[in-house]
């Protein structure tokens, strides 16, 4: 049965994509309800039917009150025993059936697929915003949006069929039957219904907003916290646990401050809902005996109306809080939909084709990136990198040179010009297809909380175990790979490295990252410091494997240590974003230029410079 419900839905299931998602709520939610329109249907009818069966109970336990009033026992069960025990049949296996059915269609096939599927397209569409978007929020609140939508929104729709379906159908079930026992029974229950709506109408204009505010709050919380844990390094290194504290503090009072706020105003509804509540028992009670009093109303009328008030008391409590709760839901899926609803700032031109790579050559024409600003980055950059050319670039900190590479990799569009692939602009290619194409080592080789296996098989998914080893031996990786345990025991290629490799020291994640790149193989390679964190004999090992890796590639390699990118085909030098010099180490030196200053003045054999942020 389990299955049979949790199978009606699959949340998994081909969607299109969207560049830009809806903004609004509810076409936002439109979006994700459209697999669930069935179910919904059905769901909807089946909590109106239990809703109207409940309602019909206590009209009949009104009806059972004045047929035993009015007889002996051996003549009522002589004329009703039939009836009875129908309704009993009803009561033990009918409503028992529909119950389940309902239960289970919300339990087992929208809470839990109606929140996967959110979960699974939010997170979708993140992946697919371009590097910059990233960089300008913290990992930890666009994680916790993603995480706290989903049941959010699960929780909404569940609110909706199980209190305000069955609610609506309970109060217009109630007025039906008060009407049908004395007309004047339901002027106290509209009476109290429009007071109750007022109530209601006046929570949610307020719960919303502070329930939003409350939902942002925690994530400001969530976004300090996670920060200080992805550099707890610099937190132990520059012992900052107060200041840390401190800084989290601000964000844990403010939350505290709008959960307050938000709680103030349950308060509130709670004290008016319970005046109004008594009025109902008092008002609908007190006139049923009244009626009764003066031989208009029959005992099961008042034993009825009694039932039902008292059950709409109790009921009402729940209906306020599913109310307020579906409210609350509705302002933390918008405090989410801040996050994954926004556009994806840098797409796939229409129509864009995959790169075909035939050469490796590769032109800088014009090109200038400025992020917004109109300063920094680059300015009228041309240059051609021929195949299979080997290049060093070199600059002070600033001068572009992580800009080249971000707008290669198309992390970035450029702002005026173009960089061409063989011809082919590479804004009008398919970004996936750009970047299988490069390999890239950087400075800080940053790993996946996976296994050594998972992270070097990421070059290459479909390589075999034989190949994986290959590269891990040509990146001087395997004898310490083999060495390696985690805390679960695992051990060798198997073991975890940690979040972000922390578990490794800085030369064993840059061995493990480069042998990832011999394993991708791809015909352009970009090395950005790609041996700064090694030691000398082993950066001497790994400089021999990478010039055996770079043949037959376009090799662009930033460097600051000028040793290493002596040997290049040709090294640019790039000054306040433009091409200042260009030739080989030897023409650069007589030209007595930047770079042979930049040699002259090194230390070590660095320039004493550090990329640009």
């Amino acid at each position: 049965m389990f299955r049979f419900f949790e199978g009606l839905v699959d949340p998994y299931r081909p969607y299109v994509h969207s560049d830009t998602p809806p903004r609004r709520l509810w076409p936002f939610l439109k979006e994700y309800i459209q697999p669930f329109h069935g179910v919904f249907a059905v769901t909807a009818a089946l909590s109106i039917i239990a809703a109207s069966a409940d309602v019909a109970l206590i009209w009949y336990v009104g009806r059972m009150v004045d047929l035993l009033a009015n007889g002996s026992p051996q003549e009522v069960w002589a004329s009703h025993g039939g009836e009875i025990i129908l309704v009993g049949l009803a009561v033990l296996i009918l409503r028992p059936a529909l119950l389940v059915a309902n239960v289970a269609l919300l339990h087992n096939t929208i809470l839990p697929n109606f929140g996967t599927m959110i979960r699974y397209r939010a997170h979708d569409h993140v992946l697919r915003q371009p590097v910059g978007w990233f960089e300008s929020d913290f990992a930890g609140r666009i994680a916790n949006r993603i995480m706290q939508t989903p049941p959010a929104a699960g929780d909404a729709v569940f609110q909706t069929f199980d209190a305000v379906a069955f609610a609506s159908v309970t109060i217009v079930g109630a007025g039906v039957m008060l009407a049908d026992a004395d007309l004047r029974l339901l002027l106290p229950l509209l009476i109290w219904f429009a007071l109750y709506a007022a109530l209601v109408r006046w929570t949610l204009r307020r719960a919303g907003p502070a329930s939003k505010a409350s939902s942002d709050a925690r994530s400001a919380v969530t976004g300090r916290v996670v920060d200080a844990y992805s550099n707890i390094h610099s937190v132990k290194l520059f012992a900052h646990h107060d200041l840390e504290m401190r800084h989290a503090t601000e964000a844990i009072e403010t939350a505290r401050v709008k959960f307050q706020h938000e709680m103030r105003v349950v308060t509130k509804m709670d004290l008016a809902l319970t005046v109004l509540n008594g009025f109902l028992i008092v008002a609908v009670t007190g006139w049923a005996l009244l009626l009764w009093y003066q031989g208009q109303a029959s005992v099961g009328t008042v034993a009825a109306a009694t039932t039902l008030v008292l059950r709409l008391n109790n009921m009402t409590y729940w209906i306020m809080w599913a109310t307020t709760s579906l409210v609350q839901a509705l302002g933390v899926v918008q405090e989410g939909m801040e996050t994954i609803t926004q556009p994806i700032g840098l797409v796939d031109a229409p129509r864009a084709q995959p790169l075909r790579l035939t050469k490796g050559e590769i032109v800088l024409d014009h090109v200038s990136h400025h992020y917004g600003r109109g300063s920094g980055g680059l300015r009228d950059v041309i240059l051609t990198i021929r195949p299979g050319e080997r290049i060093g670039v070199v600059g002070r900190s600033g001068a572009g040179k992580s800009t080249l590479v971000k707008l290669m990799l198309r992390f970035y569009d450029t702002e005026a010009g173009r960089i061409l692939i063989d011809g082919q602009d590479i804004a009008r290619v398919t970004q996936d297809s750009l970047r299988r194409e490069i390999g890239m080592v950087q400075q800080d080789s940053s790993l996946l909380h996976r296994s050594v296996r998972e992270n070097i098989l990421y070059g290459r998914p479909d390589a075999t175990e034989a190949e994986m080893i290959a590269a891990a031996r040509r990146a001087e990786a395997h004898e310490f790979i083999l060495t390696l345990q985690d805390p679960e025991g695992r051990t060798g290629y198997d073991a975890h490295v940690g979040e972000r490799g922390v578990k490794l020291s800085g030369g064993q994640r840059q061995r493990i990252g480069l042998a990832r790149v011999i394993l991708k193989d791809a015909p352009i390679l970009i090395l950005d410091e790609a041996t700064s964190a090694l030691d000398s004999e082993v950066e001497a090992a790994i400089q021999e494997a990478l010039y055996g890796v770079m043949q037959g590639k376009t090799v662009i390699a930033i460097a600051h240590r000028l040793s290493t990118i002596s040997a290049m085909d040709r090294i640019v030098v790039l000054e306040d974003g433009a091409v200042a010099e260009e030739g080989s180490h030897t023409d650069l030196l007589a030209q007595g230029g930047l770079y042979a200053r930049f040699w002259a003045r090194q230390s070590g054999g660095f320039i004493g410079t550090e990329d640009e942020a």
